[in-house]
C-alpha cells in the first residue's frame, strides 16, 4: 500500500482485492475526534458512518478505487449552524470530492497545462478520463495565488479581441512572474489596484498615456520608467516616416545626355490595332469609302449597309478612320487627372506597384477606387521605359541602415547608406540624431548626456516633421524617459508574458473568458 495510496499508511485497510482491470481498497477511520469545518470545535460524539468510493490514479495500468468508511460526528457547539459534519482524511479526501487529491493534482496540472480539450485527450492516455468541462471547472475552482507586494512592477497591455477588447498584465519584475491581471486598460482601474499596494516602489511601463496616469494617481510615491525597446521602437517608426518623406533622395540623379534628344514621333492612334472597336470602325470606313469611288451615292451605302444616313455622312467626311476614334471615351476628364503627374513621377523613381501607389494618391485626397489606378498603370505607366540604373533601396531599408549600429553594418549596406546620406542633407540630420539617441539608450548615459538638449535639437528640425512629433511627445513624459535611460529596469520580462497570454489564448479558443485565463496566467 506504501506505492498506491501512502495516504492510508495510519489508517487500517482490510482488504486490497483486483478483478479484471480495477483494483478496489477497503479501509475505515479510526480517528476519535473531529474538528467542525464550521466552528473548529472538536467533536468525539459519532452519529453514524457512511462509505466513500474516491477514484485514485491508476497503478500498473488497472483502475484504483477506494471503499473508504468514514464517520459523521455531532457538533457539541450549540452556536455552530451544523449540527453534524463528515470528518476528512487529510491528503486523501476533501469535501464532495469524489477523487483522492492526488488525482485532482494530476488533472489541475494537466488543465493548466493544456486547457480543456487537449487536456481531455491527454486524461485518456492517462487513463482516468474525464470531461474538457471538468477540467475547466476545476481550474476555475482553484483559489489565486498569494503573492507579496512587488517592489518592482511592469504593466502593458495585452489584447482579448484584438483592435476591439484590451486588458492589462502585472509582473512582478523582480521575479519574473505574473501577478494579476485586470479586465480591462483604464486609469482607473490601475489607479485603483496600485493604491491598494502602497509598497510598490518602481513601475515600468510604455508612453501610453492611460498608464502613465494610472501609475502617476494610484502610486504617487513609485518612480516610473519607461520601456527602452519602445522608445527604440517609436523612434524607428518615426524614422521611416521621414525616410519615405524623403524617398526621392534615395535615388542617385540621372546625369544629363550630351546630345540632344530627338523630337518625339508624332501619337499613336488612342485605339490600338487588334482593338475590336477599332478594328470594326476601320473595317466600316473602307467599306464606305470603296462604295462612293465605285460611284455609289450616300443614300444607296446606307441601304446597302443598313446604316442612318447620317453615320455614312460622318465617314465619308473623315479623310482617316482615326478621325472616327472620338466619343465618350476620349478627352474625358476624369479625378485621377490631377494625380496623373505624381504617378509618372513616382513610376520613373521606382514605384511600380499600382496598390501601393493607389495608398499613397488616397493620402493626398484622392476620393475614388484602385480599379482606376490600376487601369493607368496598366494601359498607360507600363509602356513607359523605367529609369536606367540600379533599382533604389526602400524606405524601409534605409531606416534600417540608419538604426544599425555603424559597426555593424555590412560592407554593401554602409556603401549604399553613404551614397543616400550624400544626396539629403535631411536624412544625414536624421542619422545623427538617431544615433546619439541610440548611444544614449545602450549605455544609460541619460544623465550624462542631457536628454532635454537631445529633444530641443529634434524638435528645431523643421524637415523632419515626424522626429519633431516624437520629440515633443519625449518632453511631455521627460521624468520616466530619463528614468528609463538611467536604471536598469525595463519591461522585457511583461513582453514574454504577453507573448504567453497569447499562446493561452489559442489554447483556450471559444471558451477564454477573463477568469478563466487568469486563472492560467497566475497558477500555470
Amino acid at each position: 500500500m506504501n506505492e498506491v495510496l501512502p495516504q492510508l499508511n495510519e489508517l487500517p485497510f482490510s482488504s486490497v482485492e483486483v478483478i479484471d482491470t480495477v483494483v478496489r481498497v477497503e479501509a475505515h477511520t479510526t480517528a476519535g475526534r473531529a474538528a467542525c469545518p464550521g466552528c473548529g470545535c472538536w467533536s468525539g460524539r459519532i452519529h453514524g458512518s457512511y462509505l466513500r468510493f474516491p477514484r485514485d490514479l491508476p497503478t500498473a495500468g488497472k483502475f484504483v478505487v477506494v471503499s473508504l468508511r468514514v464517520r459523521r460526528f455531532v457538533c457539541e457547539e450549540e452556536s455552530c449552524e451544523r449540527m453534524t459534519f463528515a470528518e476528512q482524511v487529510p491528503g486523501l479526501t476533501r469535501r464532495f470530492g469524489r477523487r483522492t487529491e492526488r488525482l485532482r493534482s494530476m488533472l489541475v496540472s494537466v488543465g493548466l497545462a493544456l486547457a480543456g480539450r487537449a487536456g481531455a485527450r491527454m486524461t485518456d492516455a492517462f487513463k482516468v478520463p474525464v470531461s474538457r468541462n471538468t477540467l475547466l471547472r476545476l481550474i476555475a475552482s482553484l483559489p489565486d495565488p498569494a503573492t507579496a507586494v512587488p517592489r518592482v512592477v511592469g504593466v502593458d497591455e495585452y489584447a482579448q479581441r484584438k483592435g476591439r477588447v484590451y486588458g492589462t498584465v502585472l509582473v512582478d519584475v523582480e521575479t519574473r512572474r505574473p501577478v494579476d491581471l485586470l479586465p480591462d486598460r483604464q486609469a482607473d482601474t490601475l489607479a485603483a489596484w496600485l493604491a491598494e499596494r502602497p509598497g510598490i516602489e518602481i513601475v515600468c511601463r510604455d508612453r501610453a498615456p492611460f498608464f502613465a496616469e494610472g501609475a502617476t494617481r494610484g502610486a504617487p510615491q513609485a518612480l516610473q520608467v519607461a520601456d527602452r525597446w519602445h522608445l527604440w521602437h517609436n523612434l524607428g517608426e518615426a524614422a521611416e516616416k521621414c525616410v519615405y518623406r524623403h524617398r526621392g533622395c534615395l535615388r542617385p540623379t540621372p546625369a544629363q545626355p550630351e546630345e540632344p534628344q530627338e523630337e518625339a514621333e508624332p501619337a499613336a492612334s488612342p485605339w490600338p490595332t487588334g482593338h475590336r472597336f477599332a478594328e470594326r470602325t476601320r473595317a466600316k470606313h473602307a467599306t464606305i469609302h470603296a462604295l462612293l469611288a465605285a460611284g455609289h451615292s450616300k443614300r444607296s451605302v446606307a441601304r446597302q449597309l443598313g446604316m442612318t444616313l447620317n453615320t455614312i455622312l460622318r465617314f465619308s467626311r473623315a479623310a482617316t478612320a482615326e478621325e472616327m476614334f472620338t466619343g465618350q471615351w476620349q478627352s474625358r476628364a476624369t479625378r485621377l487627372d490631377d494625380y496623373k503627374p505624381y504617378l509618372d513621377q513616382r513610376w520613373q523613381e521606382g514605384c511600380t506597384n499600382a496598390w501601393k501607389l493607389w495608398e499613397e494618391i488616397r493620402e493626398r485626397g484622392y476620393p475614388r477606387g484602385y480599379a482606376s489606378v490600376r487601369a493607368y498603370v496598366s494601359r498607360t505607366l507600363r509602356g513607359k521605359p523605367r529609369p536606367v540604373g540600379p533599382r533604389p533601396p526602400s524606405a524601409r531599408a534605409v531606416t534600417r541602415w540608419i538604426l544599425t549600429h555603424p559597426d555593424a553594418l555590412p560592407e554593401g549596406d554602409r556603401l549604399q547608406l553613404k551614397a543616400v546620406l550624400a544626396n539629403c542633407p535631411e536624412l544625414t540630420a536624421l542619422a545623427e540624431h538617431v544615433r546619439s539617441f541610440g548611444h544614449m539608450v545602450a549605455h544609460l548615459q541619460g544623465d550624462q548626456l542631457p536628454l532635454p538638449t537631445w529633444i530641443e535639437a529634434a524638435s528645431s528640425t523643421t524637415e523632419l516633421p515626424s522626429l519633431r512629433s516624437f520629440a515633443q511627445h519625449l518632453e511631455r513624459d521627460l521624468d520616466a524617459v530619463t528614468a528609463g535611460f538611467t536604471l536598469h529596469w525595463n519591461s522585457g520580462v511583461v513582453e514574454g508574458h504577453v507573448k504567453r497570454i497569447k499562446m493561452l489564448k489559442r489554447q483556450m479558443f471559444g471558451r477564454a473568458g477573463f477568469e478563466l485565463l487568469r486563472k492560467r496566467v497566475l497558477l500555470a
